[in-house]
């Protein structure tokens, strides 16, 4: 492996003002590299064969693993050790970039297998990568799949109580809202609850919750397609809306007073959107999807995880990307897991990590968040 350093051809890349996507790589074990990987592979591959500015990534994760991954899929592409933002610039195209200060699994693990060294890297990375975003060496965070097993159980220093990206990203940026999307070109959702034992949901649901998740929802799609105003439904948590109360009195309580505190916070912040709600989950999500024409939403606010992931994964298993709002960066990840089951096969599909990097880079263009990078 080489160290990149400064160069005319560093200067050269800068110039074209793609933004840099810092790429956390997951759980080593799990196929969180090789995505990461292909990832790379296929957006250099359009690139050149449509004349355009190569991706700008910077992986974080073990060096020693990406070169491992990267003989193990028969790659043939340099990989330069970055230590310092302007080592980042310099790498050419074609090569891969890696941060050097990423945190090393320390001793062997086996493919699929994960142990408390994978933990705590997986753990580190995802800080590493969001402090690289926060002091401006990248512009965007992309994240890889972790296990959340595996970061509990791994004795890292505050590591016990993680239970996922979403939540850990609010603790380290100190974001006091964060609403969990789901992007894809078949639907668009975002999650009022996000990692709730489902007995919990119901009294979890707030006027506040459902405010903020409904108000960022209509930024994300602004972001999206700033030529007009989204329609979001936000979806009952009952059946049938709760039939005025007879099956639930959610809707009554802390749905509907909701919506209308959103439209309030969209009005304060000169935001235009429709909000629709609250009505049954299966016809907004029904309504929402692109198998329906002409759509009658842009997106749809879910009441708890499931209700939100289980249309998202029919309807878009693997391309879909999941989308953390509120936060003071730009996040976007795979929506599959650590895939351990085949994981160092060669045989991943890094199409989720694609339209990770995509989105991000879509984001960042956008302004959904502004970066401290010049």
């Amino acid at each position: 492996m080489t160290k990149a350093t400064k160069s005319a051809a560093g200067s050269k890349v800068k110039s074209q003002a793609r933004p840099v996507i810092a790429v956390s790589l997951g759980c080593p074990a799990g196929i969180g590299p090789e995505v990461a990987l292909g990832a790379f592979r296929q957006l250099t591959a359009r690139a050149k064969a449509s004349k355009s500015a190569a991706p700008r990534l910077l992986f974080v994760g073990d060096p020693n693993v990406v070169d491992e991954a990267a003989r193990a899929t028969g790659a043939a592409e340099p990989i330069y050790v970055c230590d310092a933002a302007s080592e980042v610039n310099a790498v050419p195209a074609g090569g891969i970039a890696v941060w050097g200060a990423s945190a090393r699994v320390d001793g062997a693990f086996a493919a699929g297998q994960p142990n408390e060294a994978c933990g705590r890297a997986q753990f580190a990375w995802v800080r590493q990568a969001t402090e690289l975003v926060l002091a401006g060496v990248c512009d965007a965070l992309a994240t890889g799949p972790v296990s959340k097993a595996a970061v509990a159980s791994s004795g890292a220093k505050g590591a016990k109580t993680f239970r996922g990206h979403t939540e850990y990203l609010a603790e380290l940026t100190g974001a006091k809202e964060v609403v969990m999307a789901f992007v894809s070109e078949e639907l668009v959702t975002a999650l009022v609850t996000t990692h709730l034992p489902l007995s919990k949901v119901a009294k979890s649901i707030t006027p506040e919750l459902v405010c903020a998740t409904t108000f960022w929802l209509a930024r994300l799609l602004l972001a999206l397609d700033s030529s007009r105003a989204p329609q979001l439904a936000i979806a009952s948590l009952n059946p049938h809306a709760g039939e005025s109360g007879l099956l639930g009195r959610e809707e009554q309580v802390a749905i509907a007073p909701g919506i209308e505190l959103a439209r309030k916070r969209l009005r304060r912040a000169k935001l235009s959107a429709t909000l629709t709600g609250p009505i049954g989950a299966e016809t907004a999500f029904r309504k929402a999807s692109s198998r329906v024409a002409p759509r009658s939403f842009d997106g749809v606010v879910a009441m708890y995880h499931d209700q939100a992931t289980i249309p998202s994964k029919v309807l878009s298993f693997g391309e879909a990307v999941n989308v953390t709002l509120g936060l003071p960066l730009v996040r976007t990840s795979v929506d599959h897991g650590t895939g351990y089951d085949v994981a160092w096969q060669g045989t991943a599909d890094p199409s989720g990590m694609v339209g990770a990097i995509e989105l991000a880079e879509r984001l960042v263009r956008a302004g959904l968040v502004r970066t401290t990078r010049g």
